[in-house]
């Protein structure tokens, strides 16, 4: 029965021979789950979690379907029968829960991300030999027997996803992979059959639909992925993606087209990859309203996948409605809330832990070589071992002092397990530095992972105490079994020379609203975060900014497609980028630093210096508790200083030990 509120997003969808259950869609993205190429136990867990929370189509992660499509060490493979039993897996763990499973056919072309093992650089392949400005790859031409030869492994790959269980499959022509880059004429420069003309053009990826559909026949659907417009000047245009959708309808090759835009070739066309909070929900949709219409003028009508952040069921509900297209992309969703669907559909909206799109922890991961995860559902990635909450043998009496992101999920996951907890904060309000890094520019949606802690922690009876803070004597009072310290961290100053009166900030004030003098500020960042490139766009709408890094360059330790924005905003905003500097000192009018390199000084004039420096532990109250003989465990910034994963990881781990 349909969910009332939701009409379209909970009603079936036919796709060519498979009909969808509802329109959430979890799209293929690299998990790093693979075991050498191959499906492992994790990636089953992985995807069963998604299927029994309720999502109607899973398309698992993108399979390399020739030798020559391993860009990375950790892809999937399909380029042999020792994929089968992989997929039988998956599919018997999804398909009891009504949900679909779609697997990716994927060649990645002159796109290389790893060294061989060996530690060499891998040879690329491409129409051409047409470097790759992201990766700074340049290929080797196809010759024709090798083109023919990898268009016919396409077609054994679906055979082997066939046999694999799966309900369809999906031809990966998105984002600047390999038939894209066919497509493309600024990357295909041959002047054989596969170039030149748009026809010519576009027989690489006909070929490739062919050879599909000749192998699975109707027996399963076939999908094509394809970016209408890839977003950068050397990029594929929307018009070439659209006649080459058309082409393959015409044809009766493909049964839905699923769209997105930009290329992994490039910096700020891979932002578009996984777009970060900067971008709005569905931003997408007008590209996909483009292909039905093209589709139902030039070829019939097919279904449309749409993605692009979003996020939340009311705005899925939305899309469908408008008639945006026919089932909506979702799953960074399923990364942050498995159970969104069930949730969704029980009306439960409350419930539902709403992606932050920080991608910290799922691309970030996936960028760093590491399975995904997700910063405020840790459980995402080690659904094995903490998928499902164990109840605790014999209860006990938990308090938890500090109510940021690792005291919060501490006291929910221990409550969950059926121990009676207490959780006390000494501020007004719940969430610690998500409090704060919602304030900068661009990040208002932080603050999101604070209110869906603070729901897991409400509904799982927590007792929360506000303005209460804690002493040793105050927590012997509480006769706990067990305590969970999670006291965060305050800003760290380094040592300066400070000459008269110089004004001296650091960011956790600039962004609770302390103001500065008149005239240019210096930001002095040491972590390459968020911190001193959010506070330096916050201070460029009233002063001349330099932002001294302590590092190669800005942001660099943020996960790229955030970095990307961020840094694009610092240069619209003008502020002054120096890398590769420390403060050592200031005046009322002047900034000392030196060259990390060469040690040279460096004297930038500035009415103010803001130091986003990084942080230093409260551990007052472990120390105390420590000397007193009473065991607490520390988590979060009060262990060490770190960021919200490490703190809502270790309120989940700690709590799962009591």
């Amino acid at each position: 029965m349909n969910a009332p509120r939701f009409p379209h997003l909970f009603s079936p969808l036919a796709v060519g021979p498979v009909t969808l259950p509802n329109r959430i869609v979890s799209s293929a993205h690299d998990t790093v789950m693979t075991d050498h190429g191959q499906v492992s136990d994790q990636l089953v867990a992985y995807h069963r979690a998604r299927a029994e929370g309720g999502a109607g189509l899973i398309i698992v992660q993108a399979a390399g379907v020739h030798e020559t499509a391993r860009y990375t060490s950790h892809v999937l493979m399909a380029s042999s029968d020792a994929c089968i039993d992989g997929y039988l897996r998956i599919a018997d763990a999804v398909h009891p829960f009504g949900t679909k499973l779609f697997g990716q056919l994927f060649h990645p072309g002159r796109e290389v991300m790893d060294l061989a093992d060996d530690g060499s650089t891998q040879v690329a392949v491409a129409p051409s030999a047409t470097p790759q400005e992201r990766f700074h790859v340049i290929p080797r031409a196809l010759t024709g027997g090798e083109i023919r030869e990898i268009v016919a492994s396409y077609g054994s790959a679906a055979l082997r996803l066939e046999r694999g269980g799966l309900d369809g499959v999906e031809i990966v022509a998105s984002h600047g992979y390999l038939p894209a880059q066919f497509l493309n004429p600024q990357v295909n420069a041959r002047t054989d059959e596969y170039g030149g003309s748009l026809e010519n053009r576009c027989r690489f990826l006909v070929e490739v639909a062919c050879a599909v559909r000749e192998q699975v026949e109707r027996r399963i659907a076939v999908g094509l992925r394809i970016s209408i417009g890839e977003r950068d000047p050397a990029g594929l245009d929307e018009e070439t993606a659209l006649h080459a959708c058309a082409a393959l309808a015409r044809e009766n090759l493909v049964d839905y087209v699923s769209v997105t835009v930009g290329t992994s070739a490039s910096l700020a066309g891979s932002d578009h990859i996984v777009p970060d909070m900067a971008w709005g929900a569905g931003y997408v949709t007008p590209e996909s309203r483009l292909v039905k219409r093209h589709l139902r003028e030039n070829a019939g009508d097919l279904p449309v996948f749409v993605a692009g952040r979003i996020n939340q069921p009311q705005e899925a509900e939305r899309f469908l409605a408008a008639g945006d297209a026919d089932a909506c992309i979702m799953t960074r969703a399923l990364i942050a809330d498995p159970t969104m669907p069930n949730l969704a559909k029980a009306g439960r909206l409350d419930d539902i832990r709403a992606c932050i799109a920080c991608n910290q922890a799922c691309i970030g991961h996936f960028h760093t070589g590491h399975p995904i995860s997700c910063i405020q559902h840790p459980e995402t990635g080690r659904e094995l071992k903490y998928g499902t909450r164990i109840r605790a043998a014999s209860p006990k009496r938990v308090l938890v002092i500090g109510a940021g992101p690792a005291g919060m999920k501490a006291a929910a996951v221990a409550a969950e397990r059926g121990h009676r907890v207490t959780l006390c904060e000494a501020a007004g309000r719940v969430g610690g530095q998500v409090l704060l890094a919602e304030k900068l520019p661009g990040r208002s949606e932080f603050g999101g992972a604070a209110t869906n802690l603070l729901r897991e922690v409400q509904r799982a009876g927590v007792e929360v105490r506000l303005n209460t803070a804690m002493d040793v004597d105050t927590v012997r009072g509480e006769n706990a079994d067990a305590v969970i310290l999670a006291t965060g961290a305050a800003p760290y100053r380094p040592p300066l020379e400070l000459l008269g009166e110089p004004v001296v900030r650091d960011a956790w004030e600039i962004v609770r609203g302390a103001e500065l003098p008149a005239g240019p500020v210096v930001v002095a960042d040491w972590r390459g975060d968020w911190i001193g490139v959010g506070v330096a766009q916050l201070l460029a709408r009233t002063h001349r900014v330099t932002l001294a890094v302590n590092g190669y360059g800005a942001g660099g330790a943020m996960q790229q497609y955030v970095r990307d924005m961020a840094l694009a905003a610092l240069a619209r905003a003008r502020v002054t980028v120096v890398p590769l500097l420390r403060p050592y000192g200031a005046d009322e009018d002047t900034v000392y630093l030196q060259h990390i390199l060469t040690q040279e000084p460096v004297e930038i004039p500035a009415a103010a210096l803001v130091l986003a420096y990084g942080h230093r532990s409260n551990n007052d109250l472990a120390q105390g508790l420590s000397a007193a003989g009473i065991p607490a465990a520390a988590i979060g910034d009060c262990r060490t200083p770190r960021t919200v994963e490490e703190a809502v990881l270790e309120g989940l781990t700690t709590a799962s030990e009591i």
